[in-house]
């Protein structure tokens, strides 16, 4: 595919979200196979997105919310996905927030290494430009989760985007590789699972439910190995409310071994 060309003010925007974002460190390489893949993590919020667009290695794509890229519809997409979860005192003022942002958006979205991802019949342009990627050698980096909670570690995935592998197969004869990714930004790291590969063989109703789950399971697995910490959860919730990696009851029984 051909390099995106971005604007003077984009870069001068990328600039400074370099500066003041953690500076992630990648674990795991190893487990990135030598073919195209699709890399599977957690949003945690904007962190998600940061560290796919600035530290993730080698070529790549990341799936964006097509709203977030089209200024008539950032606010009430902004408003819905990041803030509605506010307390009631203050939604007026991330109301406001939601169309001032909406400039930067359009400008940040529209330059960045980005495929739109939409819920309607334009959903086939996203698999379109996503097969353009992985046939160009690019891997997907993509954040499945919605508003459903699944454990500490995550809110639940959708579906959908494990239609990619059926797609790829189809066109390529190969089995589509998914690699689980946690990102910690509080420990300003990112964590690369082993791969999951698709079974062309296999129902493709029963192959997103085998690799969806399993891409949860072994994301939750990643976070929990690591050192404890405050995982940055996929809604924006009060700061207090925030999960630790490890379940209380984990904490309670370590502290009691030692």
């Amino acid at each position: 595919m051909e390099e995106k060309k971005t604007s003077f003010i984009y870069k001068i925007i990328r600039w400074f979200v370099w500066l003041f974002s953690p500076k992630f460190r990648l674990l795991g390489r190893e487990n990135l196979p030598e073919e195209p893949c699709v890399v599977v993590g957690n949003h945690c919020q904007m962190f998600g997105p940061i560290a796919g667009e600035l530290f993730f290695p080698g070529r790549h794509e990341i799936w964006c919310a097509g709203e977030m890229m089209r200024l008539k519809e950032v606010p009430a997409y902004a408003y819905e996905d990041f803030w509605s979860f506010k307390p009631k005192a203050v939604r007026w003022f991330f109301r406001l927030a939601s169309y001032l942002i909406a400039p930067l958006s359009v400008c940040v979205f529209n330059n960045a290494h980005t495929i739109p991802v939409y819920h309607d019949v334009r959903l086939r342009s996203t698999y379109r430009l996503s097969m353009d990627s992985l046939d160009a050698g690019e891997n997907l980096i993509i954040f499945p989760e919605h508003n459903r909670t699944y454990n500490h570690i995550l809110y639940d995935f959708q579906e959908r985007f494990l239609d990619l592998a059926r797609f790829y197969h189809k066109k390529t004869g190969k089995e589509l590789q998914f690699v689980p990714l946690y990102i910690a930004p509080r420990l300003s790291l990112m964590i690369l699972g082993r791969p999951i590969r698709y079974c062309a063989s296999g129902p493709i109703e029963e192959e997103r439910r085998r690799i969806k789950t399993c891409l949860m399971q072994e994301i939750t697995a990643l976070a929990e190995s690591l050192p404890e910490h405050t995982v940055i959860p996929y809604r924006n919730i009060r700061k207090r409310d925030y999960p630790r990696n490890h379940p209380p009851e984990v904490c309670v029984h370590e502290k009691a071994s030692r």
